[in-house]
């Protein structure tokens, strides 16, 4: 869609849009369920103080209140949907604004809950699990608490730390609405003078694109937006961290990191495991830029070129084309698999498809117990988009089947099990692709969105992991931090990467930190690399015939949150505590910079 403006949100055909009215049939049906849950809340509040009473008041006291979660998780869905479609939408903005506040206020009222059940003790709590069926499904959960115990405060604390997550939500709503909604661009330049306008949902496919000027002026006016606003850009990380960092004092744990690996039984190793794998790793990226500078024939390499099509014709494959291909790809999975992905995509709309004006940077997959998981993104007709969209489908799948399968209090699953399903799906397609379609120009498009992908898997997300993780620790130790510093952090860690294979500019370089808006999910950027890690582990399995490795596989997807991550996917076949599947990814890579050479020799 280079060649054309993008679209205002009015001009997409409804076809290709997510599917909003399954999700409420209209506006005034979301009002209407607001209201309701607002009365609602209230009666949540009436279980405060009598969970003791036994057995039978417990579960009917979880069952209502996971009842309600859903419906708030509902309004959720369809409020931030509205506005990730169009941030220029401001009825979409004040529901997504109502919808926060709606859940600040379930978090308040259902405070009460953990300190109490704890305030029970947790042999009373096992003896009424089998006093009562109804409570069985909650013994992962109570088993967790009270692996928590230490950081769970008092019901008055609790109700407090459940009301300030409104006024937090305020540093990832003002960096969004500036990068989505205030932040306007330069056109880029083609090599022939013609503008072309630069936009969140449209700049990858510039710099995806053969003509070296458009790109170098994409990249530019992009990044140079986003040092015009570095000092707020900076501010505003300051104040998550700053809030963060909070948490972790009033929950006491001993860092920020620390506290966030804690909440799913993560061991910090891990986290120290994968960077230091990743670091003994850096020569093959230095090989990787040697290789794809003389793929593009060019004197010296620039960041902007990272992106740039190995070959002259990128191949078009439309939409409809790289459904039946993922779809494909995707067949030892089995048939009811496939045909759930199939329809998803083409007749009950999961996929909000092409760009528009307004429309959230990049892409994503959302959706609650109750509605379709639904994948935002803006697809443009190559390889890369394609690959994309195997990834969120991978994630809509992950969360399909564990609807399917889990109680409410299991149907989401943690974000270190999340990036592992999506990986998955285009490991997938990429083993498909490169055995079974025989064009060039393709091969080089799929070695170009896997190299692009681990791109951004094996290099940007370590890099911000290690740069999220300075910059943390320097507030806990009670430092500032400033522009400057983050834009030298950034650059300084990146240039490790590059080695001496890239050319760069190091403000433009340095401030490239500030388009994740990732980094507000506090260490959940590492969590990319040990997801395609697990993925690559777990489709070799499934691609080499191993006995139970389907199964396997669709028990890890089954099984939401029922249990800890690292336990779900040592069920699955990878263990993700050790550094083997990290290892055995970096060798996939290395055997695509392979074959990169041998097709450009």
């Amino acid at each position: 869609m280079s060649d054309k403006r993008v679209p205002k949100r009015d001009e997409i055909n409804p076809e290709h849009t997510w599917n909003a009215e399954s999700v409420f049939e209209s506006s005034q049906a979301w009002e209407d369920e607001a209201a309701a849950v607002g009365k609602a809340i209230d009666a949540i509040s009436g279980w405060r103080g009598r969970l003791s009473e036994g057995p039978t008041t417990l579960e009917e006291a979880l069952t209502e209140t996971y009842a309600l979660a859903n419906r708030v998780r509902k309004l959720f869905v369809y409020a931030a949907l509205s506005t990730a479609v169009d941030r220029t939408d401001q009825t979409a903005a004040e529901w997504e604004s109502r919808a926060q506040g709606i859940y600040s206020q379930t978090m308040a009222a259902a405070s009460f809950l953990e300190p109490e059940l704890l305030a029970i003790g947790q042999d009373t709590l096992t003896a009424w699990l089998d006093q009562a069926p109804g409570l069985a499904i909650y013994r992962h959960y109570l088993e967790n608490l009270f692996r928590k115990q230490a950081h769970v405060r008092s019901a008055e604390i609790e109700e407090l730390l459940g009301l300030v997550s409104e006024p937090f939500a305020g540093a990832n709503d003002m960096y969004s609405m500036l990068t989505e909604a205030d932040m306007r661009f330069a056109p880029a330049t083609t090599d022939d003078g013609q503008e072309l306008p630069v936009a969140l949902g449209v700049v990858e496919e510039i710099l995806a694109g053969n003509d070296r000027r458009a790109r170098q002026t994409a990249y530019e006016n992009y990044l140079d937006t986003f040092l015009a606003h570095k000092n707020t850009l900076t501010s505003s990380l300051a104040t998550s961290i700053k809030q963060n960092v909070f948490k972790m004092r009033a929950r006491h744990h001993e860092s920020t990191l620390q506290m966030a690996l804690f909440e799913d039984n993560i061991p910090v190793d891990v986290f120290d495991n994968l960077l230091e794998t990743f670091r003994r790793n850096l020569p093959t990226w230095h090989r990787y830029w040697a290789v794809r500078r003389k793929a593009l024939g060019l004197d010296e390499l620039r960041p902007y070129d990272i992106w740039a099509p190995l070959t002259r014709k990128p191949a078009k494959i439309p939409y409809e084309q790289a459904v039946e291909w993922i779809t494909a790809a995707l067949a030892p999975l089995g048939d009811d698999y496939v045909d759930t992905v199939r329809r998803g995509c083409l007749l009950d709309r999961w996929v909000d498809i092409y760009p528009n004006q307004g429309k959230a940077a990049g892409a994503f997959s959302w959706g609650s117990q109750g509605t379709y998981p639904f994948v935002i993104m803006s697809y443009t007709n190559d390889a890369t988009s394609m690959g994309t969209l195997a990834h969120e489908l991978g994630h809509s799948m992950h969360s399909y089947l564990a609807w399917e399968n889990q109680p409410p209090v299991y149907s989401n699953y943690t974000l270190f099990a999340a990036e592992v399903a999506s990986n998955f799906h285009q490991a997938m397609l990429r083993a498909y692709l490169l055995k079974n379609v025989d064009d060039v120009d393709i091969q080089f498009g799929v070695i170009d969105e896997a190299m692009s992908n681990f791109h951004r898997y094996f290099l940007i997300m370590p890099t911000l992991a290690r740069f999220e993780l300075a910059a943390h620790q320097r507030l806990e130790r009670g430092q500032g931090l400033t522009a400057g510093a983050l834009i030298e952090s950034y650059a300084n860690l990146m240039a490790e990467g590059f080695g001496d294979e890239m050319v760069f500019d190091a403000d433009r370089l340095g401030i490239q930190w500030a388009t994740f808006g990732h980094l507000y999910a506090d260490y959940y950027v590492f969590q990319y690399a040990t997801g395609i890690s697990g993925a690559n582990a777990l489709a070799n399995r499934v691609l080499s015939g191993r006995e139970g490795a389907v199964d396997d596989y669709l028990a890890f997807l089954k099984s939401g949150g029922s249990m800890y991550p690292i336990d779900a996917l040592r069920m699955a076949g990878v263990d993700l505590a050790t550094s083997a599947a990290v290892e055995e990814t970096y060798t996939v890579l290395a055997g695509l910079v392979d074959r990169l050479e041998e097709l450009v020799t």
